[in-house]
């Protein structure tokens, strides 16, 4: 039990990032599903709503357990989020293109096409999260 707790220890950032990647998923997921099927709001607005919610709660998440990092600031608080979210919309944008490149240029079927992306997506999300935005 205890090469296990080591290994927790030393990769604990990672493991903890997955976590809350996939709780961010969730979050993602589910307030889409209430908003469209149970609301009955146009999808579009509800994947909006969705994906904000999704990147708001990632910000906390990733600030107080991930990355734990501490602002003494107001500024510096609102330099880590406003950084979060414009990489997020790069990495959702950066998501769009690989899509069109992997479905209608080389010819990959969508689920895969998407699956693909989406191990990019959270290499690059992790990486800005760690080397630009919770720096400290």
């Amino acid at each position: 039990m205890t090469w296990i707790k080591k290994m927790y220890e030393r990769y604990q950032e990672m493991v903890d990032y997955v976590l809350f990647g996939v709780a961010t998923t969730v979050v993602n997921i589910v307030v889409f599903f209430l908003l469209d099927t149970v609301i009955g709001i146009p999808y579009l607005v509800a994947n909006a709503i969705a994906i904000i919610a999704s990147i708001l709660f990632a910000f906390y998440t990733n600030k107080k357990y991930v990355f734990k990092t501490h602002t003494p600031t107001f500024k510096a608080a609102f330099r880590e989020f406003y950084l979060f979210v414009g990489f997020r919309l790069v990495s959702g944008l950066f998501d769009m293109l690989s899509m069109w490149i992997l479905v209608d240029v080389l010819s990959f079927g969508t689920n895969t096409a998407k699956i693909a992306t989406q191990f990019i997506i959270v290499a690059v999300n992790y990486l800005s999260s760690k080397f630009f935005v919770f720096k400290g």
